[in-house]
């Protein structure tokens, strides 16, 4: 079964940066896209950032100008930049792979922590 692996979360101080990645563990022909979402406690989940087969990026206005989503194909790998991150952005950030053949498959979730 495909599994998915983030990693890359940590603590950063207010205005610092991290980098989350998502590997797929074998080759995945029919993404339709890849998106990053994220969990605060007592919130529900929500979507960050997401990047389609076609390479077409969305942002949670929230993010936008802060974040970056891309993709590395030959390495089936997608990377997260998160830059003057905010206390706010604390939370279990999750990978989520969307088919058009095979199951909506999730990361474990890495957790991400913004303090001073």
């Amino acid at each position: 079964q495909v599994q998915l692996v983030e990693s890359g979360g940590g603590s950063a101080r207010p205005g610092g940066s991290l980098r989350l990645s998502c590997a797929a563990s074998e080759s995945l022909p029919h993404i339709l896209v890849v998106g990053w979402y994220r969990q605060a406690p007592g919130k529900q989940r929500e979507l960050v950032a997401s990047i389609s087969s076609a390479s077409i990026t969305n942002y949670a206005e929230s993010v936008k100008g802060r974040f970056t989503i891309s993709k590395d194909s030959a390495d089936n790998t997608v990377y997260l930049q998160m830059n003057s991150l905010l206390p706010e952005d604390t939370a279990v950030y999750y990978c989520n792979i969307k088919q058009l053949i095979g199951p909506n498959l999730w990361g474990q979730g890495t957790q991400v922590t913004v303090s001073s």
